[in-house]
């Protein structure tokens, strides 16, 4: 989902609607690692693991959000084709 938003990013809406569909998606994978831990498919150990790593995620997603202008600086009939590496 993030490639597609990077390829979407000439639309701040777009960029940030599937950004945030990837949060969607860190969120279910939450709650599977609740459920596992629940029924004791995995120790805490390893759930402690797995839910800091969930959580950074879900803050560098919520924060693309945020900044969803900076990603899409540039206007919707902007070419990225032929783009230097360093203008992006």
């Amino acid at each position: 989902m993030l490639a597609e938003a990077w390829g979407r990013r000439r639309y701040v809406a777009v960029f940030v609607s599937k950004v945030d569909e990837a949060l969607g998606e860190a969120n279910e994978t939450r709650s599977w690692l609740d459920d596992a831990l629940d029924c004791g498919y995995i120790d805490q150990t390893s759930f402690a693991r797995m839910d800091a790593a969930w959580e950074a995620i879900a803050a560098k997603l919520s924060r693309m959000i945020d900044r969803a202008p900076d990603f899409c600086k540039h206007p919707p009939n902007f070419n990225y084709r032929v783009m230097e590496e360093e203008e992006l």
